[in-house]
């Protein structure tokens, strides 16, 4: 990752505040697969990965309700685009596409794809904006409370800045950004 596009990402996740706001419905929608079999309800809660903020909220027969995306750190639902406000009173906004889950029983392994349509985000005169892929694939544990996985994100980025016009942030088309990531089940409290 090269150190603007880090910079820049710093600087969205720390600079995004405020209410998430869904404005509008899209005709986007989750996507659920099982090889053989049913999705396990056990595999039905909240997901958190270590690093980067990534987190599923997955449903009982396997659809994802909402997804906290790293740029930003912001929850977003499928179908809705999600605006939000930044600290310098700009917007960022969120447009989901079609999102897919896999799981194959006989191997646990399960796959998340992620697509984000549209974003766009501007912070005191920097805009990025363009679409992504990120695709999450690895086993499920024994137990069901850890998912591994090696994370590849496509994207398709362009940044703007007042003293560029601008530059490409995007990854390579063919084999994105791969790195590993651990999630784990988050236990709700009982109330």
């Amino acid at each position: 990752m090269n150190s603007r596009w880090a910079l820049l990402i710093c600087g969205l996740a720390t600079a995004m505040t405020g209410c998430r706001q869904p404005l509008e419905r899209q005709p986007s929608s989750v996507q659920v697969v099982v090889d053989g079999g049913e999705f396990p309800a056990s595999l039905a809660g909240r997901w958190q990965a270590e690093q980067h903020g990534w987190e599923f909220v997955l449903e009982p027969g396997g659809r994802i309700s909402s997804a906290v995306i790293s740029l930003g750190r912001v929850r977003v639902v499928p179908g809705r685009t999600t605006t939000v406000p930044t600290k310098t009173g700009s917007q960022a906004v969120f447009t989901p596409g079609a999102w897919i889950v896999h799981y194959v029983p006989a191997t646990r392994e399960l796959t998340v794809r992620i697509t984000m349509a549209h974003v766009r985000v501007e912070i005191a005169g920097n805009i990025v904006e363009g679409s992504s892929t990120d695709v999450f694939e690895g086993p499920v544990s024994p137990a069901g409370d850890t998912w591994q996985v090696q994370w590849t994100t496509f994207t398709k980025y362009t940044g703007h800045t007042p003293a560029r016009t601008s530059f490409d942030l995007s990854t390579d088309p063919v084999y994105g950004e791969a790195k590993p990531l651990t999630f784990t089940k988050v236990v709700e409290q009982q109330r």
